[in-house]
């Protein structure tokens, strides 16, 4: 793959072929980077916290000499301080990720599009300089990475987005209450979510984070099938959730569905909206540029 073509706009399912999503969001960030115009930032707090490879523009003050002379290396100086925000991502792997539509329309699962965008925007965030944290969770939490802009931080973060994960259901509020603890000042909390969860349960969580000073931006993952209802024929319909499993043919539920999904995708944008938060909804066959672009522009925004 010639990283001449940007893979922020390839389609993701053709991504999901050309290896580990470590390695895809490195081009993926790429792409998206190639495209951005970006000046040097300028400034140090007080509180040292790790060293990092020098970078063209950088305030020659702050390169380490001593390690210039040692090891012939040089590194300049990061200070806790030279983080934009920190920002923490919220990811739902709940069993209801795990779906797709017809096989042989070329779709990769929720969760893998989802986990994709998770590594990319992680991995953009770090590269400009912020303290990234994740928090993966279905019925409990199962990873919670506190943010951190040290070099380690991208390892530890595909080290999470490999762990276990696949309960039946989706406890979005007690994760948020995590991420709210994870960050100590005020950031930027992203949730990645199918928003499979009941809304009222999940509003006071985001209120609280909202009053904390934090921004928030939710991206609504759903498969093109689950936003349009393209089935056709009888079937058995389960919620791989709650396991309910409903026979019906689709012509008779294809009207009350679309008209039910549109709904909820209001009234999720109207009560975010109402709180100060950002709602996109991001279909699985959409480019990474998409989402990135999104969340990007909600980064710029806070710092």
């Amino acid at each position: 793959m010639e990283l001449s073509h940007r893979a922020d706009l390839f389609d993701p399912a053709a991504l999901a072929g050309l290896g580990h999503f470590e390695i895809v969001a490195r081009w993926i960030v790429d792409g998206f980077l190639s495209g951005l115009h970006r000046s040097p930032r300028k400034g140090f707090s007080v509180e040292f916290a790790d060293f990092r490879p020098y970078q063209p523009g950088d305030d020659l003050r702050y390169v380490d000499w001593k390690i210039a002379a040692r090891a012939d290396r040089w590194v300049v100086k990061q200070y806790e301080e030279e983080t934009n925000l920190r920002a923490t991502i919220v990811l739902d792997v709940s069993r209801s990720m795990d779906w797709r539509g017809a096989v042989g329309a070329g779709r990769i699962t929720k969760r893998a599009y989802a986990e994709q965008l998770t590594a990319a925007l992680a991995l953009l965030l770090l590269r400009q300089r912020d303290a990234v944290g994740l928090i993966r969770f279905d019925d409990a939490v199962r990873s919670s990475v506190p943010p951190r802009a040290r070099s380690g931080q991208w390892r530890r973060i595909v080290a999470a987005l490999n762990e276990p994960g696949n309960g039946r259901a989706s406890d979005l509020a007690a994760a948020l209450g995590q991420a709210a603890r994870l960050v100590t000042r005020r950031g930027m909390v992203i949730l990645i979510s199918d928003l499979l969860v009941d809304i009222d349960a999940v509003i006071p969580a985001l209120r609280g984070l909202r009053a904390a000073g934090h921004d928030a931006t939710v991206l609504h993952i759903m498969d093109p099938a689950e936003r349009d209802f393209t089935l056709a024929g009888e079937a058995r319909y389960t919620d791989p959730e709650t396991q309910l499993d409903v026979p019906a043919a689709a012509s008779d539920v294809r009207t009350a569905y679309r008209a039910t999904v549109e709904r909820v995708i209001a009234e999720w944008k109207d009560r975010l909206g109402a709180l100060g938060a950002g709602y996109e909804l991001i279909l699985t066959d959409q480019p990474y540029s998409i989402p990135l672009r999104l969340a990007f522009g909600a980064r710029e925004r806070r710092t």
